[in-house]
């Protein structure tokens, strides 16, 4: 299914891998048999990326599901089986400088696979909390929680853009700005929350065309750039960078 498509062909597979999000849990009794499903479906990573300190399962050659037609994925949207450039720039920002996340209350939104999350953990967040509105990404979080030797963080399955802001120090992005009515709730959501509670914000991009050319990209100071390896450039049509910016909405 994902051979020598990429991570943008791959974007674009998952979006029709179901026809309605009652398929979700079709066919799954419980938490614990989606969990089986993604240990038997996935392999543990760690190599190959940004972040080698923390295990990941994901999708490789290896998996069943590359290579199996779309129709056949039960889930819908499996964004968490892939660690996007954007999230990996992210958390490697974070593990590189402890005390960004260090004490702080933490909002992973979008959080995929949960490694921002899992990041900011390791570097001693006070709280934090993986935000995915797919509720098999807040379990295939759980699990890499607990394949990196913590305790599952609290996972969200709420849409919160353009909900009552929560009281968080930080707020972390990883290539969330892939489509530009979403990349425009994200501005107004995060300038809510910048100004109800004085929120800090990240967000990890590889350049993304819906990012580079909207409006919020004038209000962002550069924390970081980070070469991508090899495989993720391959992966990504040729990226080579991911860069990790923080939102200031005075500039």
């Amino acid at each position: 299914m994902l051979t020598r498509l990429g991570v943008f062909g791959y974007m674009n597979i998952v979006k029709t891998l179901c026809t309605s999000t009652n398929r979700y849990l079709q066919g799954f009794a419980s938490d614990n048999d989606i969990k089986n499903f993604i240990i038997e479906n996935t392999e543990i990573v760690r190599k190959h990326n940004l972040t080698p300190e923390i295990h990941l399962r994901l999708f490789t050659p290896n998996c069943r599901f590359w290579h199996a037609r779309p129709e056949l994925w039960p889930f819908s949207d499996p964004f968490w089986a892939i660690y996007w450039p954007g999230g990996q720039a992210l958390a490697r920002y974070l593990l590189s400088n402890p005390g960004v996340s260090h004490g702080k209350r933490v909002l992973d939104l979008g959080c995929g696979c949960g490694a921002s999350a899992i990041a900011a953990k390791f570097c001693g967040a006070s709280h934090v909390v993986a935000n995915d509105i797919d509720p098999v990404a807040a379990i295939a979080t759980q699990l890499n929680c607990e394949l990196n030797g913590l305790n599952p963080l609290p996972c969200d399955t709420e849409n919160v853009i353009s909900s009552e802001p929560k009281e968080y120090d930080l707020i972390l992005l990883g290539d969330m700005f892939y489509e530009e009515a979403l990349a425009d709730s994200l501005h107004s959501w995060l300038n809510c929350c910048i100004q109800t509670h004085g929120t800090q914000v990240l967000i990890g991009d590889p350049g993304r065309a819906q990012f580079e050319g909207h409006g919020i990209r004038r209000l962002l100071r550069q924390e970081a750039q980070f070469e991508l390896p090899k495989a993720v450039r391959e992966e990504n049509y040729g990226l080579t960078c991911s860069t990790v910016w923080r939102y200031l909405p005075e500039l």
